[in-house]
């Protein structure tokens, strides 16, 4: 599943509804944010008293006027808008290939694969909405069970029995839940859209405001309702609140349920036919179709920007790395990725000469992880660094395993892998995004992904939390280190962003998921943050830079 927090304040606004205290603080904690500048990810606490990455810093010290090489970094992801103009000169061109002429010119396996791969795509069109994993499984073991005597289960069959009963729990809890707060949250949206379509209509006005709501004598149940309706929108986001763009966050909330209720819990659905694979082969190669930005690329597209949008060019945002090119390797869908198009998509992009292999997914269950450990311990022997984000699940991952893992099924650890928690721009009691996953055995380090601003489809920029975002903000860092020091190896460079990382020696912080108070260095293997300053410096002492 794609790793993005949506903002909640339309969420607990309707939520809470008339409790103005919860409101109020929500409120302040927005105004708080709006003096957060939007890059701050790319600042330093030393030079800019935010806890970014230090990219500016280390551009504008050690690394300026250095020479750098260019790093390729594939971004396994929903794909990405690779003529948006904040990227189109960083995307990866695949030069050996003809585009268009329906031929596999560098004998690749993959036909017209100028820009990359679609792995969650064929001939019939491109797969957006997917079922969740949990639901899968669930399907998977449903004809076996169901309707199984529990008495009469065998010695070898009682661990996949057992098995079954928390599939079986956990999926018909969770479906039910996502339905209701679909229904729930669409009554919302629609009650809230018609108030302010009807008043809008009314009152003769682009835009409604607390006053001019308010000059309005209901004469009818229905403009009764309209105007009550917004006045519990602006009593408790402020007079000044814009209806439309609370209309456009509970959008993405109704959003968010909505692919719960019909794609991720129904197990009725299921799109995988439009990629015309033998979905029952795990090893199947050459399936997918080219189309690397499908139907919903906001996720990649995001994502790519915040490693890699151009830094020269004056519009939208700066990426962490300079000198980048972004492979666009499309296998995740609104829903769980599969195993199989996740394998195949590390395969690809280490036969294309990805450096680095940004994977902002995870999930839960993984039935078929030995292929997936096959194609990571592969892009490891081959020398490509994986990074990884943690999940935004508020869990320990020591714990609850967010897949795919750096652990391979037989126990040992994958060395050329870095698991990313989220972290926010202030040294405080909030420095870690309160969604973010964490833990001492399995999280290496925490990076930006809170309030984190970056390109989305069609020229547009937006700001995104979660783990998705940290993991590309750390992708960022290791580019910069194998741009400008080639000889380092992809271990490495691991090794340079784990000892490198910033420390917070008495920091105590919101433990995620529980809210007590933790020292931040429990929650990671390093105990720390993402550095750039600090990894250039360490790698200087230890490797030879780019020759002019």
């Amino acid at each position: 599943m794609m790793m993005m927090k949506l903002k909640w304040t339309a969420l607990i606004l309707l939520a809470v509804l008339f409790s103005t205290e919860a409101l109020a603080q929500t409120s302040a904690a927005e105004n708080e944010q709006q003096a957060v500048p939007a890059d701050w990810f790319l600042l330093d606490p030393e030079t800019d008293f935010f806890q970014g990455v230090s990219a500016e810093r280390v551009y504008n010290t050690l690394l300026k006027g250095k020479p750098s090489r260019t790093v390729i970094v594939a971004v396994i992801d929903s794909g990405v808008d690779i003529f948006h103009e904040d990227l189109k000169d960083v995307i990866w061109v695949n030069t050996k290939e003809i585009p268009d002429n329906g031929i596999d010119d560098d004998k690749n396996g993959y036909v017209d694969d100028v820009y990359g791969w679609n792995f969650i795509g064929g001939k019939k069109g491109n797969v957006n909405e997917d079922t969740y994993e949990l639901t899968r499984e669930f399907i998977r073991l449903k004809p076996k069970f169901e309707n199984a005597d529990e008495k009469k289960i065998g010695k070898k069959q009682q661990a996949e029995y057992a098995y079954w009963k928390d599939i079986q729990a956990k999926f018909e809890r969770r479906a039910k839940e996502a339905t209701n707060q679909y229904n729930l949250y669409n009554s919302f949206y629609q009650n809230i859209s018609f108030a302010n379509d009807t008043l809008k209509k009314i009152l003769k006005v682009e835009r409604l405001t607390a006053q001019i709501v308010d000059t309005l004598k209901p004469s009818t149940p229905v403009k009764a309702f309209a105007k009550n309706a917004m006045n519990v929108l602006f009593k408790n986001s402020g007079p000044d609140a814009n209806p439309e763009e609370f209309l456009g966050e509970l959008r993405d909330i109704v959003h968010y349920y909505e692919v719960q209720a019909l794609y991720g819990y129904n197990e009725n659905f299921d799109p995988r036919e439009v990629v015309g694979d033998d979905y029952g082969n795990p090893y199947e190669r050459g399936y997918g179709n080219n189309d690397v930005k499908g139907p919903d690329s906001e996720h990649g597209t995001h994502v790519s920007g915040i490693i890699a949008a151009n830094r020269t060019n004056n519009l939208g945002i700066k990426g962490i790395a300079d000198n980048v090119k972004i492979m666009s390797v499309r296998a995740v869908p609104n829903g769980d990725e599969r195993d199989k198009d996740v394998a195949n998509a590390i395969y690809y992009a280490v036969d294309n000469g990805a450096h680095i292999i940004n994977m902002s997914f995870g999930k839960s269950y993984s039935p078929q992880k030995e292929v997936v450990d096959k194609a990571v311990r592969y892009a490891e022997s081959k020398g490509v660094l994986l990074i990884h984000a943690a999940g935004n699940d508020s869990k320990n991952s020591d714990v609850d395993v967010n897949y795919p893992s750096r652990f391979y099924k037989d126990g040992k650890e994958c060395k050329t892998w870095v698991e990313i928690g989220a972290s926010a721009w202030g040294a405080d009691n909030s420095f870690v995004g309160s969604f973010s996953n964490y833990g001492k055995k399995t999280v290496d380090l925490f990076s930006p992904g809170v309030r984190i601003y970056s390109t989305i489809p069609e020229n547009k920029y937006k700001n995104n939390d979660g783990t998705s975002m940290a993991s590309p903000a750390t992708a960022g860092v290791a580019a910069i280190l194998m741009a400008y020091f080639p000889d380092l190896s992809a271990s490495q460079v691991r090794e340079i962003l784990r000892q490198s990382t910033r420390k917070f020696d008495n920091l105590k912080v919101a433990k995620p998921g529980s809210g007590q108070e933790v020292p931040f260095k429990d929650l990671s293997i390093t105990g720390g943050l993402v550095n750039a300053y600090e990894a250039v410096k360490l790698a200087m002492t230890i490797s030879k830079p780019v020759e002019k």
